[in-house]
């Protein structure tokens, strides 16, 4: 500035003194522009340096039976960042999995259905249909999910589930493109053959127990005209045999053992327990991160590429819910600004119903006293010590599949054997010798929905499965009550037959039999389908078959609530697998195909067995 004063000449000192205050204040004032001008430019690039240090190619909420899948096999490429946040604790402590025996002894499992540490401890609303009981629904909030609290059981569903989906909107998620992904999870220990894996992540054993009731079981159902398979998850899901479960070496094999661990040193890989997702982070349509608590604190995380949500039929519709991401007008009810009006989201819940059949055991071979006090330190000693004996197995070991009436093209009602009776979800002790079949329709049209009950990430929504409003559900309920009867009435089971303790014998006219489904039936624990796979054409649709949402760009949806409709069978194998297809999407591979897998039909249709 000096220069422009070199022609300047004061002709009074007042002149001078007003024109030097002048130069002196447009001076500070350029100055402090400049200043300020640096200061915001500076602001900008340490937020952009923070940002990108805060920042992930991908964000995987929920560290449960999907989310640890695509951890993994998204970290399989060293130039991919992964953050995966889960809002539960790790699943061991000091990193011992016997320190966490509640968890990995396959026998406790009823511990952590009982647990809130581990639980989400869902409930739902009164059920109209079934005496206005609110039913309890657990589900996994730790590393591993619903996989580190479930009954261990392995079933992947029937080829015509997933034939299904197709159909209904879902093109590639047909068998032939879903069965290669249940073979690429698993290692069977029976060794791979066309149905089962031999080089997965997920070990898959069966019982080692040779319990004399499972067998009486599976010997009472081939009495009852049922025939024996020898893989359930194979060739032909009809019939009784022995159950495959997610058992290695005496040990629960979760998700987190599966994949979580093996992938946890990957210097591209970060991990973070107890933080609790509370909203998608959005310009305009654009997905560009998240917002989560921790210790109390809130904070926000970026990713570059894509926010995938793997927290479950619950979760995953809440979340996108409280981001704005559903029906407009019950978003804007609740004063949340509307990202996407997608009305499907949390619309077509649904969930497996089941009945405990029990009967008395008239010799003292049940796992009755297994559960007392002392029976119970020595198992758990042996178990703490080699990984073996009664704690080694979860005690579903034998199971079955059949149609419930002539013309059923495949099963729709499903068996779990248990040489033991269960009470209230385990949470009441069992009070005598008894053996119990866990009964259900598998696929039930009643359909229901959950919904927001409050903005309050902390509020747990409102579930409303609607249970038994089908006139078809209850008549299937009372065939699962009749033809479990027909198969404990057979000669196997006469040297172990005791009176039936549940319906009870006074319990026989079909009137009779609904009531006692509306005051005994529970939830299998297989919620689904509330973020459905479809067509973006299909307003009740969530994700399109690349499982993006629909509607709104960098964000997809991977776990058990993008499946078009519920399987014949248990969820987690079906939901690792979606995890695993949909790891090969995200890469942008071609799907695994596998054709004209042979598949059991019925010679006819005409007899139900």
């Amino acid at each position: 500035m000096s220069y422009l004063m070199k022609g300047f000449k004061c002709h009074s000192p007042m002149m001078c003194k007003v024109a030097g205050s002048l130069f002196k204040a447009h001076t500070l004032k350029n100055t402090l522009g400049i200043n300020q001008q640096q200061l915001k430019i500076s602001r900008a690039s340490s937020q952009l340096s923070s940002e990108k240090a805060n920042s992930y190619n991908y964000i995987i909420v929920g560290a449960g039976s999907a989310g640890c899948v695509l951890a993994n096999r998204l970290t399989e490429d060293p130039q991919s960042t992964v953050l995966l946040l889960e809002a539960g604790p790790k699943d061991t402590l000091l990193g011992s999995v016997r320190l966490m025996w509640k968890i990995h002894m396959p026998a406790a499992l009823t511990y952590n259905l009982c647990d809130e540490k581990y639980n989400w401890y869902y409930h739902t609303r009164a059920q109209r249909h079934m005496d206005s009981r609110v039913l309890y629904w657990p589900r996994g909030r730790v590393w591993g999910g619903s996989s580190s609290l479930n009954a261990m059981v392995y079933i992947r569903g029937h080829a015509e589930d997933y034939n299904r989906w197709g159909t209904q909107g879902a093109p590639g998620w047909d068998y032939e493109h879903c069965l290669p992904y249940f073979k690429k999870a698993q290692t069977h220990e029976l060794g791979p053959d066309q149905y089962r894996g031999g080089n997965g992540p997920l070990h898959v054993s069966r019982g080692k127990s040779n319990h004399p009731l499972h067998r009486a079981f599976l010997e009472a159902a081939q009495q009852a005209g049922y025939p024996f398979t020898d893989d359930m998850n194979g060739y032909q899901q009809e019939g009784f045999g022995w159950m495959d479960m997610t058992i290695h070496q005496g040990q629960r094999w979760s998700t987190a053992s599966a994949y979580l661990r093996p992938a946890i040193s990957r210097p591209n890989f970060s991990v973070a327990e107890k933080t609790l997702v509370t909203k998608i982070l959005f310009q305009g349509t654009k997905c560009f991160g998240v917002e989560y608590v921790k210790n109390g604190q809130k904070k926000k995380v970026f990713a570059n590429k894509e926010v995938i949500l793997s927290g479950g039929a619950i979760n995953s519709p809440q979340l996108l819910m409280l981001s704005g991401i559903g029906n407009a007008d019950d978003l804007k009810k609740l004063g949340i600004p509307v990202v996407c009006h997608l009305p499907g989201v949390g619309q077509n819940l649904q969930d497996h119903l089941e009945v405990y059949v029990q009967q008395k055991c008239t010799k003292p071979i049940t796992l009755y006293s297994a559960q007392k006090p002392l029976n119970m330190v020595r198992i758990g000693l042996e178990w703490l010590w080699k990984f073996t004996g009664e704690g080694a197995t979860a005690h579903l070991e034998s199971g079955g599949f059949i149609r419930s009436e002539p013309g059923v093209p495949h099963p729709d009602i499903q068996f779990h054997f248990l040489p033991s009776q269960v009470i209230d979800h385990g949470r009441v002790a069992s009070t005598t010798e008894a053996y119990q079949v866990h009964v259900g329709p598998m696929r039930s049209t009643s359909v229901g929905w959950l919904k927001l009950k409050s903005s309050d990430p902390n509020d747990h929504p409102i579930i409303e499965p609607n249970y038994l409003s089908a006139e078809r559900d209850i008549w299937e309920f009372r065939q699962c009550v009749k033809l479990t009867r027909e198969i404990f009435a057979q000669k196997a089971f006469e040297k172990f037959r005791g009176p039936e303790i549940q319906p009870g014998n006074h319990v026989q006219s079909d009137k009779e039999i609904d009531a006692f489904i509306r005051q005994k039936a529970d939830s299998a624990y297989h919620p689904s389908c509330t973020c459905k796979m479809g067509q973006p054409s299909d307003s009740t649709a969530v994700v399109d078959p690349q499982t993006k949402v629909i509607g709104v760009e960098n964000l997809r949806v991977v776990d058990a609530s993008i499946m078009p409709s519920i399987v014949t069978g248990n969820l987690n194998a079906p939901t690792i697998m979606i995890a695993e297809k949909a790891a090969d999407i995200i890469k942008g591979l071609p799907s695994l195909e596998e054709k004209n897998v042979p598949v059991y039909k019925p010679k006819t249709l005409e007899t139900q067995r």
